[in-house]
């Protein structure tokens, strides 16, 4: 196979029934879900399949919902003997290229992940924080409108792709952003159904809390490259990792900037695994030139392994 990378999603690609069908025909799925609902002392197979969807959407909740499926697509692949040369994630998805490099064992990165989710959500009280979606506007012109506000704080917190940037901050200051996008020419700006502002200063409680609970939990070497959000460069050490996911809760994220990273690797192949295909979608528009593919289940699978 040419050399390939593997990008993991994060929160918003959840829905119920994600998962369901790997569970249903590999018992190394069923042991994933297994050890991960061992690990949080509940049945993440339960709650992954059949919901309620107002549970699986509670953060703490979705972030180990999304790794656990993820990684059992990743187990899969494996399976059937793919390998891949370097791994990313977005936001959340980047403990799911941890556990697949290698650094984090899945019982450990699924309760990572819900202190994760209960420390963004303490960080911030309900109705104070707000994110919104800013697309048809460059860079430039975004971090300018964030610097300008009157209202309070805000500031990029996804550089996703070409001219679609998520901004992050206290409410009143995201909507007037929204406002002065709209004026710039923004062909939308729109307000997230989020309930957390993530990657802004507003998670710097979250992130010393994350940072203080991590040192309780074995990390490992990478043994496949990975691509990290705060700085879009490779990470090799424990100790950059740790730091690394400390700083992407409370900065920007850098998804375009890690895809072109990935692409100067001479990676021709993205394979995005876990629910969804949302960064299916954005890969498309940060690089040409390269095969992407989704695999959440048995036809989507057939597909790679049939390219």
């Amino acid at each position: 196979m040419k050399r390939a990378a593997f990008v993991f999603p994060g929160q918003g690609s959840q829905s119920v029934g994600m998962g369901l069908d790997f569970y249903e025909k590999f018992d190394e799925v069923r042991a994933v879900y297994k050890d991960a609902s061992d690990a949080l002392g509940y049945d993440i197979s339960e709650l992954c399949f059949n919901g309620p969807k107002d549970e699986l959407n509670k953060t703490f909740r979705t972030q180990p919902c999304i790794l656990t499926t993820s990684i059992a697509a990743f187990t899969v692949l494996k399976l059937k003997g793919f390998k891949p040369d370097v791994v990313a994630g977005h936001s959340l998805g980047e403990y799911s290229a941890l556990v697949a490099a290698g650094v984090l064992q899945l019982k450990d990165a699924v309760v990572l992940t819900e202190k994760r989710g209960h420390f963004m959500q303490n960080a911030v009280a309900e109705g104070q924080g707000l994110m919104a979606a800013i697309i048809g506007l460059g860079r430039e012109t975004v971090d300018r409108i964030c610097m300008n506000s009157t209202s309070g704080y805000v500031s990029p917190a996804n550089y996703n792709c070409p001219e679609q940037i998520v901004i992050a901050g206290e409410k009143p200051a995201v909507e007037e952003a929204i406002r002065l996008a709209k004026q710039e020419g923004a062909k939308r700006a729109v307000a997230l159904a989020v309930s957390v502002p993530s990657h802004c200063t507003l998670m710097m409680s979250a992130s010393e809390r994350l940072g203080e609970y991590m040192e309780t939990i074995p990390f490992n070497k990478p043994d496949i490259p990975i691509v990290n959000n705060a700085d879009a460069i490779v990470l090799g050490t424990v100790d950059k990792i740790k730091s690394s996911l400390v700083r992407q809760l409370n900065s920007p994220l850098l998804w375009e900037d890690s895809i072109r990273t990935i692409a100067s690797m001479d990676v021709e192949v993205f394979v995005e695994l876990g629910p969804g295909t949302v960064l299916s979608g954005l890969i498309k528009r940060i690089v040409s030139n390269v095969a992407i593919y989704t695999v959440n289940d048995s036809t989507t699978l057939e597909r790679l392994i049939n390219a």
